[in-house]
């Protein structure tokens, strides 16, 4: 007797009519026809079945803030930074928890299983880090957070983000952050980096730094960050975030640095929706993209995720939690439209930020942990297309999310109804 068994499910590699056991929390067989009973069986008729959607970068302690104590009315990031300094010091720990659990709430729905959070650590309270601590031992049950102490201000720039930043790893932070092109010169930010991975390297910690945030083609601290990894022996370990920078660099100079980047094994983390926002603010025309050399990056063999950064906070506006918004934004400014580019976009927000994360257990394979979700799509590139109705969340083998199917119903005289948008698929998808 099982616990659960999906049956005729798509798998994002192209098998179909498969079915899912799942018992005592772990996928227990990933096979055709299994007869076994099950104390809930799901017909999945077709429909994809996908391993949790992961974010590797998020804002957690900003999020749904919008509009506290003012609206961005710029849009710009300066704005964002300045309504940030504002917001700090006026929020409470419970207003920081409760903002992130109505946030996880609607991440589960959407089918997100695992988020990495920065949570900012220049305030000497440590607001922030106590709630998003609050936070992850709250949703463990139902969502993987890892938390990233995050110097918001620069590690060296802020007279006491560096102790606060250690408290916070003491406290039980998982990730050591940093943000060098924040700070006051280049050799400072170079500084910062040797600094903190020396930390990340004493306590065996992962390392994500956001880096290079900047149109600046000259702002070059990855440079640092894959250098300082191989010094340490962090290979694996280590995540440049943002690195918009490289969209201005020059060819000759990016020709040298993503060889040293994947020879480092340094792990990149775009956030197209924030990117192609924030970026390019100084220019007229033409306008450069915000978005990192994603494809470069990717046929360096160079681990590549997609995060969503931001929702409803002093940066960025908008936002629903849907990971497949932000594959198809990275989809387009990278320019990503072959068959095989376009279903790695789904990889770059499933199994690649799964890896980046470290996660154990990830995947759709026997002895996995039973986590999954149905979509509405028959295949990867389809679920991006449609941003696909998540039908049912799956964690630990139990449904934890349900989503009516999207069916519009037509009153056109002589047209078909109702409409199912799995209609408009191609004749042979791929």
């Amino acid at each position: 007797m099982f616990d659960l068994i999906l049956k005729n499910a798509t798998l994002p590699d192209g098998r179909t009519g498969m079915d899912i056991a799942c018992k005592g929390g772990m996928i227990a067989s990933v096979e055709a026809d299994i007869s076994a009973e099950a104390q809930e069986v799901i017909d999945a008729t077709g429909y994809l079945v996908s391993p949790p959607f992961v974010d590797p970068h998020f804002h957690m302690d900003a999020t749904l803030s919008l509009g506290t104590p003012r609206m961005n009315t710029s849009g710009t990031l300066l704005e964002g930074i300045a309504l940030w300094g504002e917001l700090k010091p006026i929020q409470s720990v419970e207003d920081i928890v409760s903002r992130a659990l109505r946030y996880c709430d609607l991440a589960v729905s959407m089918g997100i299983g695992a988020i990495r959070s920065h949570v900012d650590v220049c305030d000497d309270a440590l607001t922030g880090v106590q709630a998003l601590l609050e936070v992850r031992k709250q949703v463990a049950p139902y969502l993987d957070l890892q938390l990233v102490a995050f110097p918001q201000d620069g590690v060296l720039r802020d007279a006491t983000a560096m102790e606060n930043l250690i408290r916070a790893l003491d406290m039980g932070v998982d990730v050591v952050g940093g943000i060098p092109h924040f700070e006051r010169t280049m050799a400072d930010g170079a500084d910062s980096v040797r600094q903190l991975c020396e930390i990340a390297a004493t306590r065996g910690l992962m390392v994500d730094m956001h880096c290079d945030e900047s149109d600046d083609p000259h702002s070059r601290h990855i440079e640092t960050l894959a250098y300082e990894t191989q010094r340490l022996g962090l290979q694996g370990r280590v995540a440049g975030s943002h690195l918009t920078s490289m969209h201005s660099m020059d060819n000759y100079y990016v020709s040298k640095l993503i060889p040293l980047i994947a020879e480092a094994q340094v792990h990149a983390i775009p956030n197209p929706l924030i990117n192609i926002m924030l970026q390019g603010r100084h220019d007229s025309y033409p306008k450069r993209r915000g978005q990192t050399r994603v494809p470069q990056l990717r046929e360096a063999g160079i681990t590549v995720g997609f995060g969503s950064d931001c929702v409803m906070d002093p940066w960025y506006s908008l936002g629903r939690a849907d990971m497949l918004d932000v594959a198809s934004m990275g989809l387009h400014v990278g320019q990503l439209s072959s068959r095989a580019d376009m279903a790695w976009c789904f990889e770059a927000v499933t199994e690649n930020s799964a890896k980046i994360m470290g996660l154990q257990g990830y995947g759709l394979t026997k002895g996995c942990a039973a986590n999954m979700v149905l979509l509405q799509a028959q295949d990867p590139i389809e679920a991006i297309r449609l941003r696909a109705t998540r039908l049912a969340v799956i964690r630990a083998g139990k449904v934890i999310a349900r989503t009516a199917p999207q069916v519009t119903e037509l009153t056109l005289p002589g047209r078909p109804t109702p409409l199912n948008p799995a209609d408009y698929a191609p004749k042979q998808s791929s």
